[in-house]
């Protein structure tokens, strides 16, 4: 079976082609074309502005991912879209797609949850079997256990999440936005040499960022100017802190479920850095961490191919009338039949 992918939550728009065999259960990555919004050091992206770029890319970037794949319209089983969470405009502009070509090539069609996508996609790619979730990335922060078909939230963040705490202090360093923020950050902290210590906001399960990310910012108004310190101390203190936060709620879940296995999921997973760390604290635990490259971690429509093809063959299928957007779909409204 095969499944087309569309992704286009945030400012990465992705189209993934797969292919299940339901025989010997191999899956195969057929193409993974992604396209980026990038804007100006010291700016965010707009949802307006996110939505007009998938909008002139998305029909390119689909022909490509067919071209890539080498199959036939014909070929393809049902095709699959990013239902939620996301940004609303961007959301909308490619499900218009989706349902379109459903019409147009006359194929059923799957709304699928985005962080599904990227849990499932991390699981096929490494091979871990159940482990505790990390899913760290710039509209989300969660630690996830899998329990009776469902992806239960264990911690998560009370405001912002971590990615969005990393990417607007580059903003406040005027970082580049090429290839992203939180890269650009990753390298300035390799160089750093001095600590500040920062608020520590672990409450429970729960984390907070967004005090942290005000005091860094406080302390680069006030000594960046006279050469108290540097851009790379101050990414190297933001970095170290809010990742020790994530592996100690991450470690306690562990702990509550009995898990030896880490998947760490979503575009911050891709730091090096913080998977260092927790490898460290699973080493401890005589557990294993998984996690992926950015072909995977960063947002994709393979992933999103992915899970909506596990869904689909359980029979799961969205009406047209149904295949709308929302910029909030937890976790654990998502009832995971395809396992266990």
């Amino acid at each position: 079976m095969i499944a087309i992918g569309l992704e286009g939550s945030a400012n990465k728009l992705g189209i993934g082609i797969i292919e299940h065999n339901t025989d010997t259960g191999v899956v195969k990555v057929l193409a993974n074309i992604r396209h980026t919004h990038v804007t100006p050091p010291g700016t965010g992206f707009l949802p307006k502005d996110t939505a007009i770029h998938h909008r002139e890319h998305i029909i390119p970037v689909i022909k490509e991912a067919l071209k890539t794949s080498n199959i036939k319209i014909k070929d393809i089983d049902v095709i699959c879209y990013t239902k939620g969470p996301g940004m609303g405009a961007p959301l909308v502009s490619v499900a218009i797609v989706a349902r379109t070509l459903a019409l147009l090539w006359n194929k059923p069609i799957v709304g699928v949850n985005h962080c599904i996508g990227h849990i499932e996609m991390g699981r096929e790619i490494t091979g871990a079997d159940n482990p505790v979730v990390l899913y760290v990335s710039g509209g989300n922060t969660q630690v996830i256990a899998y329990s009776e078909h469902r992806y239960r939230i264990f911690g998560e963040t009370l405001d912002i999440a971590v990615g969005n705490c990393l990417d607007r202090f580059a903003r406040i360093l005027n970082l580049s936005n090429d290839p992203s923020p939180g890269y650009n950050i990753e390298q300035y902290a390799k160089k750093g040499k001095k600590f500040f210590e920062l608020p520590y906001t672990v409450k429970g399960m729960d984390v907070s960022f967004s005090g942290i990310l005000s005091n860094i910012e406080t302390i680069a108004n006030e000594q960046l100017s006279n050469n108290q310190c540097t851009p790379e101390d101050l990414c190297f203190s933001l970095q170290e802190t809010v990742f020790a936060m994530l592996v100690e709620i991450t470690e306690r879940t562990m702990a509550h479920i009995n898990s030896k296995e880490v998947l760490i999921v979503g575009g911050v997973g891709c730091n090096l850095r913080l998977q260092e760390m927790m490898a460290k604290m699973v080493e401890q635990r005589d557990g294993k961490v998984f996690a992926t490259d950015e072909r995977f971690c960063i947002d994709n429509g393979i992933m999103i191919a992915h899970a909506g093809l596990l869904a689909y063959r359980t029979g799961f299928v969205t009406p047209l009338e149904k295949s709308t957007c929302t910029q909030r779909f937890r976790t654990d409204e998502v009832y995971v039949a395809w396992r266990d």
